[in-house]
């Protein structure tokens, strides 16, 4: 591989200006998603990958939730995605419990069985459009921040060191973050399964749902399809503790089902076997002065509820408006606080649904046993606490914190609110935030907002509601109130989006790297 055409000058001759971008690291779907956000917003993005271009289909992700997908329609991506997908209206987490998600206050009230690669594809295609510049066969080796930006180390293709300048660097690199290690953060935690078997196989049998995945003794075992005729495998015995290196063959993959499932579906023809062991980490800050970490760089869990390529994902659609709002000089860095203390908890609570779900499932001992019958039986007929468990799970429960003193919507996640226009997620699409006011109010009464073209969309309220709201371009509720003034609309628009005359800088005021053709 030599690198893409495309690549940027990694240099700057003495006394010359440094282009100003935003180099992202990693090119999952964390890192696609961030480089896409920011382009899209008129930000120049270097993406650095070590592999070479293509997507791989050896991801251990098959899972899209609820929240994940209304990100992804706030993009235009979700429909798309629907249509390759298959939808699961219950998601089962140990035994016999199996929650069910129609009752999901969301467009998407349902779980979407789709590989890794193919949201992977979609990201990759919406971040070329829009003008994200890949370098491919090029690795991170070390990074040095000064207080006007970072100096990216690289090794490219040839084998040679170089450099790249940005302004702000995120990591996105993966649970073994070459620039987590950089900025010298420590990632603790445990391995909490080992051994853990990963297999591509036919089945002579067709599992009887979508997703099969059961605990019994000491087995477990998932299984679920990519659609062209294979399904992935992953199993585990409590008895069967080996480095991840020691040879795999099926039989072992097929003993795994048996025991956990009851029977092996005529696992036959493996393309691919593997193992691997699964930690629960997370860096104690997610930001180092103008350096970043999301996804998997910046926490890793069990791959119970199907939740780790979510919340990085989510981590990704938090950080990537905040970015180019600062970079653009709309409003204060300060901004780009909010993004740890925003998704670092989030993280966090993650670990703990997902490592209790696994320990839960594989409970040993008399007392843990009980307790996973208790907490079955709570889930099970408790309301409450079953709404609690897939807010987590589906990620739409979560919300920031906001003021003491703010309104009750502060903070939460909007819902898909109907508008006279339409829907709020097609209003969120282009990155901006979306002021909903009132049917009858006069378009004085919403301040200054309309000088703010580019960042900031005014819709009505398809019904009588009174409350004026401001929704974040990640779909939270930045700011609400009932029945405003126009000076208190204003006032939390520049708080919020910038002050109206502070329009964002174009790509000519912030030109991308040049090109220096085909290396």
């Amino acid at each position: 591989m030599t690198g893409d055409t495309h690549a940027p000058r990694t240099t700057t001759a003495p006394g010359t200006a440094t282009p100003r971008q935003v180099a992202v690291v990693g090119s999952g779907p964390t890192g696609l998603l961030l480089a896409g956000d920011l382009a899209a917003a008129g930000v120049p993005v270097t993406l650095v990958e070590k592999r070479p271009r293509g997507i791989s289909n050896l991801s251990r992700a098959f899972v899209l939730h609820a929240r994940t997908l209304e990100q992804f329609d706030a993009r235009g991506l979700a429909d798309a995605l629907e249509r390759k997908g298959e939808a699961l209206d219950r998601v089962r987490l140990f035994g016999s419990l199996a929650l069910a998600l129609d009752t999901l206050p969301s467009r998407f009230n349902h779980l979407l069985v789709i590989p890794q690669y193919e949201v992977e594809e979609a990201l990759l295609h919406r971040a070329e459009d829009a003008g994200v510049r890949f370098r491919y066969g090029t690795e991170a080796t070390g990074l040095r921040q000064d207080a006007d930006g970072v100096t990216l180390e690289v090794r490219g293709p040839d084998g040679g060191p170089n450099e790249l300048r940005a302004d702000y660097v995120v990591g996105t690199d993966g649970m073994r973050s070459a620039v987590r290690t950089a900025i010298g953060l420590p990632f603790p935690g445990r391995s909490v399964i080992r051994s853990v078997v990963l297999a591509d196989v036919r089945l002579d049998e067709e599992p009887e749902s979508l997703l099969t995945a059961d605990a019994v003794g000491d087995a477990f075992a998932f299984i679920a399809p990519f659609g062209d005729g294979y399904h992935r495998v992953i199993g585990w015995h409590r008895g069967r503790d080996v480095p991840d290196g020691e040879p795999l063959v099926l039989d072992e993959v097929r003993e795994i089902a048996r025991l956990a499932l009851g029977r092996d579906y005529g696992m036959r023809d493996a393309r691919w076997m593997s193992r691997f062991h699964s930690d629960e980490r997370q860096v104690p800050a997610y930001r180092v002065g103008r350096v970043f970490l999301a996804g998997d760089a910046a926490h890793v869990h069990t791959p119970a509820g199907g939740q780790g390529m979510n919340t990085g994902l989510q981590d990704a659609a938090n950080l990537g408006w905040k970015l180019a709002a600062v970079f653009h000089g709309q409003v204060d860095a300060a901004l780009l606080d909010t993004y740890q203390a925003e998704r670092h908890p989030v993280g966090a609570s993650v670990l703990r649904s997902s490592g209790g779900i696994v320990r839960l499932a594989m409970a040993k001992y008399p007392w843990t046993r009980a307790l996973r019958a208790a907490i079955t039986a709570l889930l099970g007929h408790v309301g409450p606490a079953r709404r609690r468990a897939l807010g987590r799970i589906t990620g739409i429960g979560y919300a920031y914190g906001a003021p003491r003193g703010a309104h009750r919507l502060a903070g939460t996640r909007a819902p898909d609110f109907a508008l006279t226009s339409g829907r709020l997620y097609e209003a969120l699409r282009g990155g901006r935030f979306v002021l909903i006011a009132p049917r009858a109010h006069e378009a004085g009464e919403t301040g200054r907002a309309g000088e703010r073209a580019g960042r900031l969309a005014v819709e009505r309220w398809a019904g009588e509601r009174r409350t004026t709201v401001l929704v974040r371009p990640d779909g939270h509720v930045a700011w609400a109130a009932e029945s405003p003034d126009a000076a208190a609309v204003e006032a939390a628009l520049t708080a919020a989006v910038g002050a109206a005359d502070a329009t964002a800088r174009s790509d000519r005021s912030h030109p991308a790297p040049p090109d220096p053709g085909t290396p």
